[in-house]
């Protein structure tokens, strides 16, 4: 396979602090000292706070669609997680239970008590550990398109199934120690590109080149792509602690894009917890906020508004 031409690097005005200030809603890009760990986190707008928790292989941007007019209405606080983007990158810690530690230390250190929650993708899986973990900080919930792990992701198959959805390869890729770093450091782009290609509806529109190159930097280099993989090789841990929780009692609301997992998450997170709602979200594959802001920011507005 040819390699991939070297990104440029990102020009100052493609910095965190730069891309957060071009946002409406006074964002600005911030970081703090907390678990043991240094977060990134982008921070604007007014009114009670909203956390927002993106995905591999993306950074806090991914949120950049929806973040201003949420801001309107709540202090929006975007958060790179641990070992995403501009957060540190420790050699452990990224079972979701501590991830979700991470985010409670966040809130902390600035000095609120609870707060609403939106994940998409990994950051589901923690926003759900948060609430599971931490319920007195938690509000209500939204998980975007991902469930926390369970026992059924155990049983996943290695062997595509004809007609059967997505074939999830990358679980099993990501599983591997020391071999992707290897292959992936300065050609991450190619990775980036395939999962784009094949799981959203319109890739190119919904995917700028800007966007893309953001995130392709943001997972270049060896140290992160063994954090972003260790997402991924924390799910058998992910799994024996979610057996331990009881069904959240928080709102909780699943979006689902009606190309990706609305189906199951409609089949599971009922038994998650005691107040759930999943709705379908229409012409959509897996990255809801970039690829149909509009209605995500509808239905979180609608629910955190309740």
């Amino acid at each position: 396979m040819p390699a991939t031409p070297a990104l440029p690097a990102i020009p100052p005005n493609r910095s965190d602090a730069a891309l957060a200030a071009s946002l409406d809603g006074g964002f600005t890009s911030r970081h703090a000292e907390v678990n043991g760990t240094r977060l990134h986190y982008v921070d604007g707008g007014s009114g009670e706070p909203l956390v927002l928790l993106g995905g591999w292989p993306q950074t806090w941007w991914q949120w950049h669609r929806v973040m201003p007019a949420l801001a309107r209405r709540h202090r929006v606080i975007a958060v790179d997680l641990r070992g995403m983007g501009g957060s540190a990158k420790p050699a452990d810690g990224y079972d979701k239970k501590t991830m979700a530690a991470d985010v409670h230390a966040l809130l902390g250190h600035l000095g609120i008590g609870s707060a609403h929650l939106a994940g998409h993708d990994i950051g589901a899986m923690v926003a759900y550990a948060h609430a599971a973990n931490h319920p007195e900080a938690t509000r209500r919930i939204a998980l975007l398109d991902v469930p926390h792990p369970d026992a059924g992701w155990a049983e996943m198959p290695l062997i595509p199934r004809p007609g059967g959805g997505h074939f999830l390869w990358w679980f099993a890729f990501n599983q591997v120690e020391g071999l992707p770093e290897q292959l992936l450091a300065g050609r991450f782009r190619l990775l980036l590109d395939r999962l784009i290609d094949e799981l959203a509806a319109d890739p190119d529109g919904s995917f700028p080149p800007l966007s893309r190159e953001v995130y392709a930097r943001a997972y270049d280099t060896p140290d992160a792509i063994r954090a972003g993989n260790a997402w991924y090789r924390a799910f058998a841990q992910d799994i024996a602690d979610f057996a331990g929780y009881a069904p959240v009692p928080h709102p909780l609301l699943a979006l689902g894009g009606d190309r990706s997992n609305h189906d199951s998450l409609a089949a599971v997170i009922p038994s998650h917890g005691t107040d759930t709602r999943v709705v379908r979200v229409d012409d959509c594959g897996h990255y809801l906020p970039e690829e149909q802001p509009e209605a995500v920011t509808e239905e979180l507005v609608r629910f955190f508004g309740r």
